[in-house]
């Protein structure tokens, strides 16, 4: 969709799409975090003025769930996927490749956008800190309620705790977030998905 942006001087106003626009904020807020991104790098990146910014999109907080949105839309998009895999393994497998190949693709910011929004602490951003926690505690309730009928099916030991193992695999994706933030090879980050899955829990 295009919007027409403020004209900066005589003439028709600049159309940009939103879409794209909304691709380029996110790609900073995944980049440096809602904190760190400055409405001066936000709107450089989405080539338009901070009135149309407004216009379109809200404050910068609106921007930033906007962008939030679009990240679990695309690039979290193998989540739901996974949690309809047959088995538990099967999850936790479709999990770590999804988790991985986000992570080796060329180009793109490294880490997770809700890992590193969910460590902010300013006064300004409490808000999307909180609305970040609460978003992965949704998808970790998914995962436990998964985990909790692959118990009851008796795929998994009677002594697993499925809350626990939730957290299990929630820690590995964001260990790996971390992992190929601090530069990790594709490599590297395949020798942790196939050590993880070695010692998965079986009946």
């Amino acid at each position: 969709m295009k919007l027409s942006c403020c004209p900066g001087g005589k003439g028709r106003p600049r159309e940009f799409d939103v879409d794209d626009a909304l691709a380029a904020a996110l790609r900073v807020f995944w980049s440096k975090g809602y904190e760190g991104a400055s409405l001066t790098d936000l709107t450089e990146a989405m080539g338009i003025t901070r009135p149309s910014l407004y216009a379109a999109f809200g404050n910068k907080e609106s921007l930033f769930r906007k962008a939030l949105d679009l990240y679990e839309r695309e690039k979290l998009a193998y989540m739901q996927p996974a949690l309809d895999a047959p088995t538990a393994r099967g999850v936790a497998e479709r999990i770590l490749a999804g988790a991985l190949e986000m992570h080796a693709i060329e180009g793109e910011p490294k880490g997770c956008l809700r890992v590193i929004s969910s460590v902010a602490c300013g006064v300004e951003a409490e808000s999307i800190r909180a609305e970040v926690i609460e978003r992965r505690r949704s998808s970790g309730r998914l995962l436990i309620e998964r985990f909790q009928r692959a118990k009851d099916d008796g795929e998994l030991p009677e002594s697993m705790d499925a809350a626990g193992l939730a957290s299990y695999l929630i820690a590995l994706v964001q260990g790996m977030s971390l992992q190929a933030g601090a530069g990790a090879s594709r490599a590297e980050l395949e020798a942790l998905v196939a050590t993880s899955l070695s010692v998965w829990p079986t009946r």
